[in-house]
């Protein structure tokens, strides 16, 4: 017996090899119909779009929906799908994009080939994005009437879908999960579509925002904080919408966030903008021109939610705001107009525990005294001794009647209130 074995062992790993090899070209394909590959090149569309981006649209469309190249920089194009009629006088706006940190260029090529792959590649054949779902059973490519692109099996289970990728966009029916990886990320501006600073995260249920600062982001919205209690849930947060009169009204809902519109609104979104505000775009198919509204914005007095002076991008770098408008620019000289070029001071290298000159600003507010606790009851020599302490630390906020201290590792807006005993301490060197 012992002897034979050697020949045995071959077959056997004949057998396995036949029965991989079986599995492999048992695996179902993209019909040859259903395959295509499309260069980025020649004319583009005539239509407007957001951005004023230019753009050349793909095979891969469905309803309002279409996937298509678009740039608002030369040569420097996303891989998006874009909403809105196609031969409407409307714009068209821009839901999603596949490659937001890695533009691609002119005769960039995207391909869905016999393994069910979708591949954008730049015009040197580099490969940017994909799908990843390179034999694994995919027949097929469409976008969905909400607006979601999803790649499919003979059996129309979604093996991917664009609905688990948001960019800075919530379409609905779209979700976001409980304290998951998935969030919305802010363009950087309306001309660069690479990520910004502001996000929104879902935590126990309540959509929040954040902006980037040092260590981590810092909270400048939480529903809960307007709203006086939590929803509480562990699932997924999704922007939805309902009748709730019988086709009278339209309701749109982000947790505790709602809007209402008198005509059907189900061709809506919900964006997180370049500067960090939160809006609902809400487009009506039955018009030919000006079709999109926008039916809700978060930092609005007309709201009732949270002054537009709350909101972190409101000012740019920095800025006092009043009545929701930019009106000053806080220097160590004293206030100044306000511009684009408004910012806080420059400082040199950061000595944990040097002593750092700072600048006074009375009667202002910042979102962090709405959404952080403070430091506790101190006096102002030990909250300015904690930020020079603190490399972090570009200032602290100080309410001189009950001796409370927060301090700040992002400035941005001050908002100017009635109270001459609020104020801010700006670390200037």
């Amino acid at each position: 017996m012992a002897a034979s074995l050697p020949r045995r062992v071959p077959i056997l790993f004949l057998f396995i090899f036949l029965s991989f090899f079986a599995a492999v070209t048992a695996i179902d394909k993209v019909p040859v119909k259903d395959r295509f590959r499309e260069v980025n090149q020649g004319e583009f569309s005539e239509h407007s779009s957001e951005y004023f981006a230019n753009y050349r649209a793909l095979v891969v469309y469905g309803n309002i929906f279409q996937l298509a190249f678009y740039n608002t920089t030369p040569n420097s194009f996303m891989l998006g799908i874009r909403m809105g009629v196609a031969r409407s006088e409307s714009l068209r706006r821009w839901v999603w994009q596949a490659n937001r940190n890695r533009p691609v260029r002119e005769n960039a090529t995207v391909f869905f080939g016999a393994d069910g792959n979708l591949v954008l590649a730049d015009a040197d054949g580099t490969v940017v994005w994909s799908t990843g779902t390179a034999n694994k059973g995919v027949v097929g490519i469409t976008i969905l009437d909400n607006g979601n692109m999803v790649l499919y099996d003979k059996k129309g289970r979604y093996l991917w879908q664009s609905f688990d990728y948001p960019t800075d966009t919530l379409l609905v029916g779209q979700s976001l999960p409980t304290r998951g990886a998935a969030k919305l990320v802010s363009r950087r501006s309306a001309t660069d579509a690479s990520p910004g600073i502001y996000s929104l995260a879902v935590d126990s249920g309540d959509p929040i925002l954040y902006v980037d600062a040092s260590p981590k982001p810092v909270v400048y919205y939480n529903s809960t904080g307007d709203f006086g209690f939590s929803r509480r849930t562990k699932g997924p947060l999704t922007f939805e919408w309902y009748s709730p009169d019988d086709n009278v009204t339209f309701e749109l809902s982000f947790g505790l966030i709602r809007t209402v519109t008198k005509y059907d609104s189900i061709y809506s979104f919900l964006r997180l903008t370049p500067d960090g505000d939160l809006v609902i775009y809400t487009y009506d198919d039955r018009v030919d021109y000006k079709a999109w509204e926008k039916t809700f914005v978060l930092f609005d007095a007309d709201t009732e939610l949270r002054s537009a002076c709350y909101k972190a991008g409101r000012c740019g770098a920095f800025g006092l705001c009043e009545r929701e408008m930019c009106t000053g620019c806080p220097t160590p000289k004293g206030t100044t107009g306000w511009s684009d070029s408004c910012a806080p001071p420059k400082r040199g290298p950061c000595r944990p525990g040097a002593s750092s000159s700072y600048y006074k600003v009375a009667a202002v507010e910042h979102f962090i005294t709405v959404y952080r606790a403070a430091e506790g009851v101190v006096s102002v020599g030990e909250c300015r001794r904690r930020c020079n302490a603190d490399c972090n630390c570009l200032g602290f906020l100080y309410w001189e009647e009950s001796s409370q201290c927060w301090l700040a590792p992002v400035l941005s807006v001050l908002k100017k209130v009635a109270n001459p005993r609020h104020v801010a301490y700006i670390k200037s060197s």
